[in-house]
């Protein structure tokens, strides 16, 4: 997955932190240990020679093997000495190495040039923080999902909303609990207000838990990000970044404005994540022959064929909680919330 030059420098600046706070550390431990133990302060000065000795050594050229091993061996013998310094004077035996958050890497963010773990663990942290910035990640978890807000009365040969929405809210903190980075990709269908961007942000929230990358976007930014990408100098890489996260969710499809570049570039990305089996969810409130006069055979054969397909019901929550409000304003109480 590719990162914009900000994350990456909020990442990289955060790492270079961990690690000067850890090597400032070690330092002031070191100069406690010198300042206590003048044969702490000899054990430093002769280990700091160790440099120049080995120059010498190599420029002889006689005997180098056998005086570098002894030089090696003294040099262990001193830190050996320094550590049981150390110990008598009550610290641990790791008191003066640089505590690193990462071992692996020593906070550098990459090992033989290749991207630690660390770093893109903060990268997703940080990705985390930009998508909880642009939607109500918070407040959209399973568990603030109610279902008090369907209707229990089923039409007739069709099962209630609530009884379909249970099914769906089931299926999808399933989905979340097992996602992999083949999961099955879904399209949310409704109305407005009925829970899909709810849902949506729910697996979010699970999947950027367990480590996974994701993007979210409303159709219309993602739109507009696309546009703007494609006319500025500097590559963001947006587009590479929607190919290649392990989780897109592409919220309210059919909102944005829609041209030819806009139509194939969306084509694109579902198309290409299909094939490279990447999940994708992406919500509507279009049904599937509005979809198809809005995008054409092409776009919507490709998802109808492909994606998991849920169908919300139900009457519009939005505009519940809008009248509980109003309610509660004027008896002074504190409305619900589906978040």
């Amino acid at each position: 997955m590719r990162y914009d030059q900000e994350t990456y420098r909020k990442a990289m600046q955060t790492l270079d932190r961990r690690r000067r706070e850890a090597e400032q550390t070690a330092a002031a431990h070191k100069r406690e240990v010198v300042a206590a133990s003048p044969r702490a302060a000899a054990i430093f000065n002769e280990l700091a020679q160790t440099g120049p000795l080995s120059t010498r050594i190599f420029l002889s050229g006689k005997d180098v093997h056998a005086r570098m091993e002894k030089l090696r061996q003294h040099n262990l013998a001193l830190q050996a000495e320094l550590r049981t310094l150390v110990a008598q004077m009550g610290k641990p035996a790791s008191y003066l190495d640089a505590a690193y958050t990462c071992p692996f890497c020593r906070d550098t963010g990459y090992i033989d040039g290749k991207m630690c773990d660390c770093l893109k663990t903060e990268l997703r942290r940080i990705l985390y923080e930009d998508l909880n910035s642009r939607a109500p990640l918070s407040l959209s978890t399973f568990d603030t999902f109610s279902l008090d807000y369907y209707p229990e009365q089923a039409e007739e040969g069709r099962p209630s909303p609530r009884a379909l929405m249970e099914r769906t809210l089931l299926y999808c903190r399933q989905y979340a609990a097992n996602f992999s980075a083949h999961a099955p990709s879904m399209l949310f269908q409704g109305g407005t207000g009925l829970g899909k961007t709810h849902l949506s942000l729910a697996i979010a929230n699970e999947v950027l838990g367990r480590g996974y990358g994701v993007v979210y976007g409303t159709a219309q930014n993602l739109a507009t990000m696309l546009e703007n990408e494609r006319f500025a100098d500097e590559e963001s890489g947006t587009q590479e970044n929607l190919l290649s996260c392990d989780l897109l969710i592409l919220d309210d499809l059919g909102t944005e404005f829609s041209n030819q570049f806009v139509l194939s570039a969306f084509y694109n990305m579902i198309n290409t994540r299909l094939l490279t089996q990447k999940p994708t969810i992406i919500s509507t409130n279009l049904t599937l022959r509005e979809l198809e006069d809005k995008y054409g055979v092409r776009i919507v054969s490709r998802i109808i064929g492909a994606y998991e397909v849920r169908v919300f019901a139900g009457n519009d929550v939005r505009q519940i909680l809008r009248r509980e409000k109003m309610n509660a304003a004027r008896r002074g109480d504190s409305p619900r919330s589906q978040g």
